[in-house]
């Protein structure tokens, strides 16, 4: 399985890199590839260090003016001109999404991500890993987007949030 994880660059606390750490070292023993945008700093080099260590490939995508931060030893590296083509090429090269904690580049690769499936233009499952609650204010306003009509599909079709890596795993597994 090749999985597109969202993530961010930034040294982020315990509370936030053990659910990563969990979720890579799950994708790794399985065999599967991460799909990432290529970084080799911050939750993303945790993550793709817990990926590579437990065996797993990586497939980095990354954008013409961050390619100096781009991890060395990715078993392959795309670089694209913009962010657009990026998030476009990580979810082509993705059979899911896993979208962890991160800033205002993560929002919106996970906002692009969701309402192209909300309009039928991919259907591969999407998690959010809450890790330490972090995405709680979203989900209460997923809900709202749902009660009030605001989503023409269930949310629960839209995506799916997972409250550790084994989680986020299992879900996937049974959903790719």
């Amino acid at each position: 399985m090749n999985v597109c994880v969202f993530l961010s660059a930034a040294d982020l606390p315990e509370r936030y890199t053990a659910p990563a750490r969990e979720f890579a070292e799950l994708l790794g023993k399985g065999g599967h590839t991460l799909v990432w945008g290529g970084s080799e700093a911050g939750l993303m080099k945790v993550v793709a260090d817990g990926v590579r260590a437990a065996g797993g490939r990586l497939v980095g995508v990354s954008v013409e003016f961050l390619h100096h931060k781009a991890r060395p030893d990715a078993d392959e590296m795309v670089v694209t001109a913009d962010l657009a083509a990026r998030k476009a090429e990580l979810l082509r090269r993705a059979d899911a999404v896993v979208v962890m904690v991160g800033g205002m580049g993560t929002l919106d690769e996970a906002t692009e991500i969701l309402e192209l499936k909300k309009h039928g233009l991919h259907a591969k499952p999407v998690v959010l890993l809450n890790s330490a609650g972090f995405y709680d204010g979203l989900l209460e306003q997923f809900r709202r987007m749902d009660a009030d009509g605001f989503l023409p599909l269930p949310l629960a079709e839209l995506v799916y949030f997972a409250d550790d890596g084994a989680d986020a795993m299992a879900y996937l597994q049974e959903h790719v």
